[in-house]
């Protein structure tokens, strides 16, 4: 199985396989701002964790990914989620998504790091060719931070998801490929040593 349950860790956090022993921290950690109300995600509520992390568990046994914990090494508490998702393995492609951080570690070197990460992983370890980012047309923050860690935005998919309040979505769809991860690698690297 190629989403082998791997623990991935770095400087500041530690990625390791979402089960539901991380369920109160999870809880703690959407609640850090109540992520679950921004209209352009999709964040799971207090109350949805469980069915989100038993969903996250059954995906990773039909080997369409791994979702992870995001920990945070400091103090030890869960400040998040993300996760390998939507991989096609004969064609040696992934989604890196459903990624949440709790409000307090926002615009921190976080997210940087759990995508260092898991890129690495996913074209080192795991000899992918692509990575793919897909994000809400309106949530701009979101496509900022994909477009820092070096991917490229390669179009608009219109009317692409139906959101739980109703609203049709577009998604911006990003990559890095296989040649383009050295210098994605090198500048995530940059960015963390500053």
């Amino acid at each position: 199985m190629p989403f082998e349950p791997v623990t991935l860790e770095g400087k500041q956090i530690r990625l390791e396989p979402l089960t539901l022993s991380h369920s109160d921290g999870l809880r703690r950690a959407v609640a850090d701002g109540e992520l679950w109300k921004l209209f352009y995600t999709l964040v799971p509520n207090v109350d949805g964790v469980d069915n989100y992390i038993r969903t996250a568990i059954a995906q990773h046994e039909t080997n369409q990914g791994l979702a992870f914990a995001t920990i945070d090494l400091v103090s030890g508490t869960v400040i998040g989620s993300t996760r390998f998702m939507k991989a096609d393995l004969p064609n040696k492609r992934v989604e890196i998504g459903a990624t949440f951080i709790a409000k307090t570690f926002q615009r921190s070197v976080v997210n940087t790091e759990a995508k260092l990460l898991m890129l690495t992983h996913a074209f080192e370890a795991l000899g992918m060719n692509r990575v793919e980012f897909i994000t809400d047309y309106l949530n701009t923050a979101s496509r900022n931070a994909i477009l820092r860690l070096g991917a490229k935005q390669e179009g608009i998919l219109r009317n692409h998801m139906v959101m739980p309040d109703g609203r049709i979505r577009d998604s911006v769809l990003f990559s890095i490929i296989k040649h383009e991860w050295p210098g994605a690698k090198q500048n995530l690297l940059f960015k963390l040593a500053r």
